[in-house]
């Protein structure tokens, strides 16, 4: 057999680190959460039991039908079961459609149920669950996995309850008809019950191992098939290698495909075998009866029907544990995901914040981001063992204060926790140890929403959604109107650029707004900002990488959305903030120096240092190439960030 299915299931079964939930556990988890549908699975219960008992009818009509012409009844009377018969084929259809519409709302509400859960319970985790998880891992679990999920309610459900009655009931009208034809066909039944259950355990493991085969191919997709990763590709020429890391995943999902295929066939052939085998017996045995007087030429015919309603159910009720394990398997990994607790929730009372201007407090605050065990899963991570690093500290004892409308400019070498700091002001984490505090409340003891209210990013990357301009800038104010959008865009200086798109507001920005410069999907995010009038506005990086043409733009619709608001400026470039009513310098997530632009320089320290660096790589890094005379000041050409007193 085809090596990469024995490491798949190798893979699926035996995963270092990943503790499989038990049958019951997850069973219990699914009935817990299938509770708001009772009413509904209830009645759609109700009605496939129904349609069970007419199933069983038929084969006893058809038997007395085959006694009447047998023994010469009258043509009323055999007029009469035939009637009988359509009577109840009609019923068992109309049953049969209203089974299926109950069928139908309890699955797509089991979807909807499902989705909406999740995606709620993944929207409130930190944003160290979204650095370490593959999207397209994540993205499966709400497809594919919910998906099959949906098939308990209404496949297996449905079908478990209505084969379990009617081979009750077909058992019971054989006993009647004939105990020993009946107890001579029971005979054949472990040659059921043994193959589905060695089967149904290997089906799973391989359903697992294909689930996270195609998580794999979908997160590939999902990177290569964006603006930047299919650019990277394409920049180093790496198609034919991207090509066969692909096939070789879709390959083993084949390889599965495959086996699974094959196990499931000869499971079916195995019970098909028996069933002829069963059929052969009972008009061997009965037929034999049937001359001997015991029995009637209509028992042989209803026992052969009923036969057929008897190994119907049973291979429906074996087959049916291979699709509860199948199942198990999607609800456990939906499970994975919701086992995850944020670490970040509204308290059960949040205070207020007071009104008008708020100002920044960070008292003694140390912080150290999660590990990998607190905030997402290896199966995610498509890693064997997820890892063990991290926990440290990087932030230790930070304390400043900045008043309501001051400017408070960090700035350090890279990792010294500059976007740590911006990260708990928006409560994206929780402080480890001290408080954060806005107006002097703690964020701790404050809503989500009051928090993301009341602070504004503005980051780097400008990130944009796949949609249009509009929605992209009602995602800070859902409510605004046309008019408040342009003059958003007017004042982060984009309105003209907006007006000459093709459908201006609803123009689509392409995925991550790679249809826009730099510059422009900076001013976008800029114009979020003044739609959703924050009191407090964090400026992480917002210029770094912008040329100086779109930094002179974007730094002056900053200064328009800075007006009035307190500023907490994150920037390398320290010429945009030498104006700022406070510097904070951070080395190693300690505050090594405070003070105003002056002051610093003065003190000649880190500050001095971080200063003079541009100079370092200026002109003289260039081979070939002196130092230039002017090279001893960074570049002052950009309006730098201004304080407002």
């Amino acid at each position: 057999m085809d090596a990469t299915i024995w490491t798949a299931l190798r893979t699926a079964s035996e995963e270092p680190g990943v503790r499989r939930r038990p049958a019951g556990e997850t069973a219990r988890r699914v009935l817990a959460f299938a509770r708001p549908h009772r009413r509904r699975i209830a009645a759609f219960l109700a009605v496939s039991t129904v349609a069970a008992v007419l199933t069983v009818a038929v084969p006893l009509l058809a038997g007395r039908a085959t006694d009447a012409v047998t023994t010469g009844a009258p043509l009323g009377h055999l007029a009469l079961l035939a009637a009988a018969m359509a009577v109840v084929a009609l019923t068992e259809a109309a049953l049969s459609m209203l089974t299926r519409w109950y069928s139908a709302h309890l699955g797509e509400g089991l979807i909807l149920q499902l989705r909406t859960t999740v995606f709620d319970h993944v929207q409130r985790m930190p944003v160290a669950f979204f650095t370490r998880t593959r999207t397209g891992a994540l993205v499966s679990r709400l497809n594919s996995d919910v998906l099959g999920a949906q098939r308990a309610f209404s496949d297996t459900l449905a079908g478990v309850v209505s084969n379990t009655v009617v081979l009750l009931l077909t058992l019971g009208a054989m006993l009647v008809i004939s105990w020993p034809v009946t107890l001579l066909v029971t005979l054949l039944l472990p040659l059921f019950l043994v193959p589905a259950r060695l089967m149904g355990r290997r089906l799973a493991a391989l359903q697992r191992a294909a689930a996270d085969h195609n998580a794999a191919m979908s997160t590939r997709m999902t990177e290569r098939f964006s603006a930047p990763g299919a650019t990277l590709v394409t920049l180093f020429g790496r198609p034919e290698r991207e090509s066969a890391a692909f096939a070789e995943r879709a390959d083993r999902v084949r390889a599965i495909g495959v086996r699974s295929a094959m196990l499931q066939w000869t499971f079916v052939t195995a019970l098909t075998l028996a069933s002829s085998l069963a059929v052969a017996v009972v008009y061997g045995v009965g037929g034999g009866f049937a001359l001997a007087g015991t029995l009637s030429a209509g028992d042989v015919v209803s026992l052969a029907l009923l036969l057929t309603r008897l190994y119907q159910p049973l291979t429906a009720l074996a087959g049916a544990r291979m699709e509860l394990m199948t199942v198990l398997v999607s609800f456990e990994r939906v499970f994975e995901v919701l086992d995850l607790e944020p670490m970040v929730a509204d308290p059960p009372s949040p205070r207020a914040l007071p009104a008008g201007p708020v100002g920044v407090t960070f008292d003694r605050v140390s912080f150290a981001y999660p590990t990998a065990e607190q905030v997402s899963l290896a199966s995610l991570e498509e890693v064997a063992v997820l890892d063990t690093r991290g926990g440290e500290q990087v932030l230790h004892e930070v304390s400043f204060h900045a008043a309501p409308g001051a400017v408070v400019a960090l700035v350090g070498s890279s990792g010294a926790g500059k976007s740590t700091v911006a990260q708990l002001l928006a409560r994206l984490y929780d402080a480890g140890s001290g408080a954060v505090r806005i107006g002097g409340v703690d964020v701790r003891e404050l809503s989500l929403d009051a928090v993301h209210r009341a602070v504004g990013f503005v980051t780097q990357d400008g990130h944009l959604l796949h949609d249009t301009v509009a929605e992209n800038l009602r995602i800070a104010a859902p409510g605004a109107s046309d008019a408040q959008l342009w003059d958003a865009l007017r004042r982060a200086r984009l309105d003209g650029l907006v007006a000459s798109l093709p459908d201006g507001l609803g123009t689509v920005v392409g995925e991550r707004g790679y249809r826009l410069s730099g510059g422009e999907r900076q001013r976008m995010t800029i114009a979020r900002v003044l739609l959703a009038r924050p009191r407090i506005v964090v400026l992480d990086e917002a210029t770094a990488s912008l040329d100086t043409t779109s930094e002179a733009a974007v730094q002056a619709a900053l200064a328009e959305a800075l007006e009035g608001r307190t500023a907490v400026v994150i920037a390398h470039r320290l010429s945009t903030v030498r104006d700022a009513d406070e510097i904070l310098v951070l080395e190693h997530g300690r505050i090594v120096e405070r003070g105003d632009h002056d002051s610093l320089l003065a003190r000649d320290g880190r500050y001095a240092e971080l200063w003079a660096a541009p100079r370092l790589v200026g002109p003289a890094a260039v081979p070939g190439t002196a130092p230039h005379a002017g090279a001893a000041r960074p570049p002052t050409g950009s309006p730098p960030v201004t304080p407002r007193r």
